[in-house]
């Protein structure tokens, strides 16, 4: 009877604090930006809601396939994607963070127009009140994006692929971070040290965000769209691809959920092809795994930077394996070349001694959790920070890949191989990125119900929502501050010019009456 009763007792107070399950919901996915990472990024997330029983429907440039509870919609266009570009035609395009800036507030609105303009998606905007419950979908350096929340009436939530959101961040979250602690994602650096790299970083910020307001304001008046005739909303919540093994611990706003290295909790690890397995597992000192990604065509490297790839690393003892989309003439018995490889599978063997990569978040999450040293070669965005923030941890080595030497090269990739506190640095960074409260795949299920349950949880988002940038900033205490003080030295410098006038009259009397 006793234990009866306190079974009662202990399951009803303890339900108190269980939130109620949230129903199958309906939610409505757009991935806007057509590169491989932001979208095992995205599909990481959707994939998460979906085992949890609710419904996706996703508009994406790059369809997987229609499942049980999980459909897609192709906006699959050539002129935005990003795959297996022209290196130098990628580091030309985003040359620098101007560049950059110039370059996607440019497009972010062609992107808004072609995901408007779907057929689907018109369906989808002509169909109020819509069957939805939430709109989920990665911002872009425009507003617009979030006028497909605001038609349906939905809570909206913003997918964040970069570790950071650099410019945008006050405009999706109300706040910013401190420009003297957290370096722009397209700095060059990991952490703002020197007086140099601070002032750098404040540049960044400002010219980019000119840049950005300026072409976004030319595109309103020189090209009006029906998105731009109404005022954009604030996310209720921002999933951002962030883990403090990568990017250094920063304060951040109570609707920012990092989740980052959500793709490899999701991700069922296969067993490795037997000739690749193979040529790993019959190497005795180990292997080099060697990609750019999928963003680079790695034969669009020019030929004697390829050769001195080729000749440094036939002469490490380690066996090469290297993602190339061509056949190579002549090529070393050490290596193995495919225009496919499994990352994840790779990096998780032992006998991986190396990743030699481009500095792409996912791929270095990847190399994280397996614990495995990295040389970086960063072409563009946010990847020279990446590297810089594992240099910066003791777990890797940054180059400039088309000015690379021979012996530059080789001498980097045999510290790497050699020195172990690469390695023990590598293997701590993996404990460190494993310790976690929950996964970030439960994360995003709570936090998607959450908001949910509370109706866009409005709570969430900061007062700094409510200010005028310049309020924010504090210019106007500023400028109140500055009249006061202006005043007062005025009415100081009156008071004392009056009061010596007064004490030269009152000298000019008293020496006359002396005379």
């Amino acid at each position: 009877m006793y234990l009866t009763l306190f079974s009662i007792f202990f399951y009803s107070f303890a339900g108190s604090w269980i939130p109620a399950p949230v129903e199958s919901a309906n939610i409505l996915a757009v991935e806007t930006i057509g590169a491989k990472s932001h979208w095992n990024f995205m599909s990481s997330i959707l994939r998460a809601l979906v085992e949890k029983g609710h419904n996706v429907t996703v508009f994406t440039p790059f369809t997987d396939g229609n499942r049980e509870n999980y459909t897609e919609v192709s906006t699959s266009t050539g002129d935005m994607t990003f795959l297996e570009m022209d290196i130098k035609d990628l580091m030309d395009t985003f040359d620098g963070p101007i560049s950059v800036i110039r370059y996607m507030s440019r497009i972010s609105r062609s992107i808004c127009d072609l995901v408007y303009e779907n057929s689907k998606m018109k369906e989808v905007l002509a169909n109020t009140p819509t069957d939805f419950d939430i709109v989920i979908i990665e911002p872009i350096f425009s507003e617009c994006v979030s006028y497909l929340a605001l038609k349906l009436n939905l809570p909206l939530i913003y997918v964040t692929a970069l570790p950071t959101m650099g410019i945008m961040e006050r405009i999706n979250t109300g706040d910013m971070s401190n420009l003297a602690v957290v370096a722009n994602n397209l700095a060059k650096f990991g952490v703002p040290k020197t007086f140099f790299q601070r002032t750098s970083n404040l540049a960044i910020f400002i010219s980019c965000t000119i840049i950005r307001m300026y072409n976004e304001l030319i595109m309103k008046f020189t090209a009006p769209r029906e998105y731009d005739l109404h005022a954009p909303i604030p996310p209720s919540l921002v999933f951002v691809n962030r883990h403090f093994t990568i990017e250094p611990a920063s304060p951040t706003s109570s609707n920012v959920v990092e989740i980052g290295g959500i793709h490899l909790n999701l991700k069922a690890t296969k067993k490795l092809p037997k000739d690749i397995l193979d040529f790993i597992e019959q190497s005795p000192h180990g292997v080099v795994y060697f990609t750019l990604g999928s963003t680079v065509k790695m034969t669009s490297l020019p030929d004697h930077i390829k050769k001195a790839l080729i000749d440094a690393l036939a002469q490490i003892p380690q066996r090469v394996l290297w993602k190339y989309e061509d056949e190579i003439e002549n090529l070393p018995k050490n290596f193995m070349i495919k225009k496919w490889l499994p990352q994840h599978e790779i990096l998780l063997h032992p006998n991986v001694k190396l990743f030699i990569s481009h500095g792409g978040i996912s791929g270095l999450y990847e190399a994280i959790d397996a614990g495995v040293p990295i040389l970086g070669f960063p072409i563009c965005g946010d990847q020279p920070k990446n590297i810089e923030n594992l240099v910066n941890a003791g777990t890797a080595i940054s180059m400039d890949i088309l000015s690379i030497t021979k012996d530059a090269f080789l001498k980097n990739v045999l510290e790497l191989l050699n020195n172990e506190k690469y390695m023990e640095n590598a293997k701590t960074a993996s404990k460190i990125f494993k310790d976690r409260p929950m996964s970030p795949a439960s994360q995003v299920v709570y936090w998607t119900e959450y908001v949910l349950r509370h109706k866009g949880a409005s709570h969430l988002r900061s007062h700094a929502m409510n200010l005028s940038w310049y309020q924010y900033y504090l210019l106007d205490v500023i400028a109140l501050i500055l009249v006061f003080i202006i005043v007062v030295v005025f009415l100081s410098y009156r008071a004392f010019i009056s009061i010596s006038k007064s004490f030269s009259k009152y000298s000019r009397n008293t020496k006359s009456k002396s005379d």
